[in-house]
């Protein structure tokens, strides 16, 4: 057992210095330095104070979005919806940040928080019900809201919500008094999305709740048998996981740009699914999963200035270390698809966390 808890930790290990081997074997072929590559990738994201305000910045949604995936994946669902969940949850707190004027800090501050965990866990819930009670896979229902919500966003951005006298699509910037704070050009921001790390953590690992949701993950006629609500469990743990994921949208909006940009949050949602898979379905794991892939965001604008390497290439890195993590999952997922009507045992529902 050892032994596997051994191996499995070190996958996401290889996995990246594999991705960073093939990225620098490109950045050759391009002509550049590698050597200076992995320098620019240090400066952009870990030279100084602000550098490292950047990457944490980056980091921060990252993280949330990578919990989102992971509870998800803990019940046996596969949440594609985050960016969908993330952008409402963005925009509305944008909203409540800039309409209320008159409002305390200490009001006005998680009341814009809770907005955006609200409306993040609004279209979630719709997909577990429509999962629970109508048996439409999630995979197909997360999807089609993302495209739902991200139109429903531009147009409020660009219409009803639009900062008056501007030709580009933003809402007004949010009150003062909705701004979540730096200390020392560092985002506090991070330091919340590191305390939901560890509340996860503890829910899924520690309380009853957690052994449900696990349960179904793994096995939901068992689950159904031991007398668990695998319907209620099905759509609390969808609602939890765009919870979490639009409270990274307004922690965006209140930490990092101060208003709803269109096109500014862009990929945070699917890029926590990169996080669920590196950091092998742990809350705990988020976090230098985050900060790995916070740091490369980080640094693409000193990658382009100092190495004249185009950021694109942090989407290679990305791509084949979500390659070789995933791999392994999908084709063990792929096995029991195929063993599941002769096998006992084996069931179709087995989650993506088991």
């Amino acid at each position: 057992m050892n032994r596997q808890r051994v191996q499995s930790a070190l996958l996401p290990v290889v996995a990246v210095l594999v991705a960073f081997l093939i990225g620098a074997i490109v950045v050759l072929a391009d002509g550049k330095s590698p050597v200076r590559a992995a320098e620019a990738v240090i400066k952009g994201s870990m030279a100084n104070r602000a550098a490292i305000g950047a990457t944490l910045e980056k980091a921060t949604p990252l993280i949330l979005t990578g919990l989102a995936v992971i509870v998800g994946m803990k019940a046996g669902l596969f949440n594609i919806g985050a960016q969908g969940q993330l952008l409402l949850g963005s925009i509305m707190s944008a909203y409540v940040g800039y309409r209320l004027t008159v409002l305390p800090t200490v009001v006005h501050l998680p009341l814009a928080l809770l907005a955006g965990v609200a409306f993040g866990a609004v279209p979630a819930f719709v997909v577990g019900v429509l999962k629970a009670y109508r048996g439409v896979h999630e995979v197909i229902a997360t999807i089609m809201m993302n495209t739902i919500l991200v139109n429903l966003t531009d147009w409020l951005a660009g219409g009803p919500w639009m900062q008056p006298d501007q030709a580009i699509s933003k809402t007004p910037p949010i009150q003062a008094s909705a701004e979540i704070p730096k200390v020392a050009d560092l985002p506090v921001g991070f330091f919340l999305a590191v305390v939901m790390a560890f509340v996860v953590w503890f829910l899924l690992s520690r309380t009853t709740l957690g052994f449900e949701l696990g349960t179904v993950g793994a096995n939901r006629d068992a689950a159904h048998y031991a007398g668990m609500s695998v319907k209620g469990i099905t759509v609390l743990a969808m609602t939890l996981s765009g919870a979490l994921a639009g409270l990274g949208g307004a922690i965006e909006t209140q930490g990092v740009v101060g208003r709803f940009e269109p096109g500014f949050n862009r990929g945070l949602g699917f890029d926590g699914i990169t996080i669920a898979l590196l950091a092998k379905v742990s809350p705990r794991a988020a976090i230098p999963a985050a900060l790995l892939i916070g740091a490369l965001r980080a640094s693409s604008t000193q990658l382009q200035s100092i190495a004249q390497v185009a950021p694109e290439i942090v989407d290679v890195i990305l791509a084949v270390a979500l390659l070789l993590v995933a791999a392994p999952m999908i084709i063990r997922w792929a096995l029991r698809l195929r063993n599941a009507s002769g096998v006992e045992g084996v069931n179709l529902n087995t989650g993506w966390g088991s």
